[in-house]
């Protein structure tokens, strides 16, 4: 489970170094609507506090099943601490409104070097866990 989670920081940092990491509920919801077929993986972070944000979770829910219905790996985290650590979501600016960490989209690389960066990991246990009937994986990502 560590390789895995391992597997998702890379492919996540490397998403963002490439602009190609969508972050936002609302924002992951629109680039779905209007090119579905670039997703390559969608992650949905939470932490145990956000468990009783019932709008959150009803976002959640229609996400999950746009990305089952279009084929779209999906993930669950948990982990909002470390995955700020590692986007650069740190502290907001006084007065700004944090950054919305609680989805994120990968699009679709168009070199096959970026792949190797853990995207086939991440894919191959998103397809594993649906072979064994667990539609949306779990994933904890471990501060360090």
């Amino acid at each position: 489970m560590q390789a895995v989670s391992e597997a998702v920081e890379r492919v996540l940092v490397a998403a963002q170094r490439q602009d190609r990491l969508t972050v936002g509920v609302y924002e992951s919801a629109k680039l779905m609507n209007v090119d579905p077929d670039s997703v390559v993986l969608c992650v949905l972070a939470t932490d145990e506090e956000d468990e009783g944000d019932i709008a959150l979770q009803i976002h959640f829910t229609l996400i999950q099943a746009f990305c089952c219905d279009n084929d779209i790996h999906i993930l669950r985290v948990s982990g909002m601490q470390r995955l700020a650590a590692i986007l650069g979501g740190g502290d907001p600016e006084p007065g700004a409104e944090p950054r919305d960490l609680h989805c994120l989209l990968v699009t679709n690389p168009h070199t096959d070097a970026w792949k190797g960066q853990g995207l086939a990991e991440v894919a191959s246990y998103c397809a594993e866990s649906r072979d064994r009937n667990q539609w949306v994986p779990y994933v904890c990502l471990q501060e360090r």
